[in-house]
């Protein structure tokens, strides 16, 4: 219901049809951004409203086109490619020859997001096209540039995305950080290419390690064997059903991709979170009984 109020706000148009100059922060643009925003809570409203998104591509007024690839940027962030084998950076990568400059550049800088902090080496060989593509094009340069940093940020040891694994909680600070920057990027030629460049550092707060460490109880580096694989969604399912499928066994720190789930591969600890991501404090299992 949410959803299609936010739609509705969004195709409204408001008897501007004749209008020329589109304000740069419209109401249309902007409820664009809450689409993606309200549905990028679970993945099966993201592939919905991804599938909206094109529609609206094709048949929106220009702020809407303009803030559709933002959408998607927020829908998939640092995520070029979903388990289902989708990915919206094809979907991106057409958006970024569009005639409208404004447009090709919001596509440019959301490709960047998608891929942001994955080394993703699609994405990166489109950067370079794009880069050449646009090379006499000093504004559009500027935008691959900072695109192909965000893909490469913190040489792939670093995660964008506003979600906790499985989209069980949410970020606030990153998703506050990523709204705002989508928020600038509606005005991308006056704000990022005039005097306020400072402003992409709002992508600081969004930016964290996606490495899985374990620690004991006085926080001293504690490497123990982990299973890391896919993530299984075993909501309703009755028993102990496997969580992960197609895991390889490592021993900490490890790297978690997006969609990828670890879980202890041995029961000499017990860990004090349920899900383990980031920093976890492990603690000796009293009935384990050694080999």
């Amino acid at each position: 219901l949410k959803l299609r109020m936010v739609i509705s706000a969004g195709s409204s148009s408001g008897g501007k049809e004749k209008e020329k100059e589109w304000p740069k922060l419209d109401v249309q643009a902007v409820a664009t951004l809450g689409v993606a925003l309200v549905a990028s809570g679970e993945e099966l409203g993201a592939e919905m409203t991804i599938r909206n998104f094109n529609h609206i591509f094709q048949y929106g007024d220009p702020p809407v086109r303009r803030a559709v690839p933002l959408g998607l940027a927020v829908l998939s962030t640092s995520k070029p490619q979903n388990v289902n084998g989708t990915s919206v950076v094809d979907t991106l990568s057409k958006m970024t020859h569009d005639p409208d400059p404004e447009t090709a550049t919001n596509a440019i800088l959301a490709m960047g997001l998608c891929a942001g902090g994955t080394n993703n080496s699609k994405v990166a060989g489109q950067l370079r096209s794009l880069a050449t593509y646009y090379g006499k094009e000093p504004g559009m340069l500027f935008a691959v540039r900072i695109a192909q940093g965000l893909v490469h940020a913190g040489k792939g040891l670093v995660t964008l995305s506003p979600y906790h694994p499985d989209r069980s909680l949410p970020h606030f600070p990153a998703l506050a950080s990523l709204i705002a920057l989508c928020h600038v990027s509606l005005d991308f030629k006056g704000l990022v290419l005039g005097k306020h460049h400072f402003l992409l550092y709002l992508l600081v707060g969004a930016m964290r390690p996606r490495m899985l460490v374990t620690v004991d109880a006085d926080l001293n580096p504690l490497p123990v064997t982990v299973r890391v694989g896919t993530a299984v969604d075993v909501v309703g399912l009755a028993g102990r059903p496997k969580t992960i499928t197609g895991f390889q066994t490592h021993t900490t720190p490890v790297l978690l991709a997006i969609g990828e789930r670890a879980e202890l591969a041995t029961d000499e600890y017990l860990p004090l979170t349920s899900v383990l991501e980031g920093v976890v404090i492990l603690k000796k299992n009293p009935e384990f009984e050694g080999q």
